[in-house]
């Protein structure tokens, strides 16, 4: 099952089972779609190009809640998944919280820019991990 955007339920989830006081890395994996597909616009790119483009505005977000990239990557291939799914581009970003990253989430900023991610990525994985 392909998909892009968290649930309520899983945002909530995610909430509940992650303690408050410690750094968060997310772990981000996304394919990107051979032409970007924005629900309001004709704009003209490929999903990697609105990826960018969305990375370059939200970067702003992420500063802004004392998060930052720690990696960002392509990826070649998978030595252990299943035989169909594969990955453009992998990032790991550090925030200071889980209230941390909801806050940038759910930051006027950020839902200006979130529609170009959106345009972007065909399927895609954001998994919240604790630092040990």
């Amino acid at each position: 099952m392909e998909t892009v955007n968290p649930t309520p339920e899983q945002l909530q989830k995610v909430l509940a089972d992650t303690p408050k006081d410690h750094p968060v890395v997310m772990l981000n994996l996304l394919r990107f779609r051979e032409r970007a597909q924005y629900k309001d616009e004709t704009a003209d790119r490929s999903g990697r190009e609105a990826y960018s483009l969305y990375m370059k505005e939200a970067a702003a977000c992420v500063r802004a809640v004392g998060a930052e990239v720690i990696w960002s990557g392509r990826s070649v291939g998978a030595l252990i998944a299943p035989p169909d799914e594969s990955w453009d581009q992998v990032l790991l970003v550090r925030y200071p919280s889980i209230n941390a990253f909801m806050a940038m989430i759910e930051s006027p900023d950020y839902k200006g820019v979130v529609r170009h991610r959106t345009a972007a990525v065909e399927d895609s994985r954001l998994v919240a991990n604790l630092e040990s």
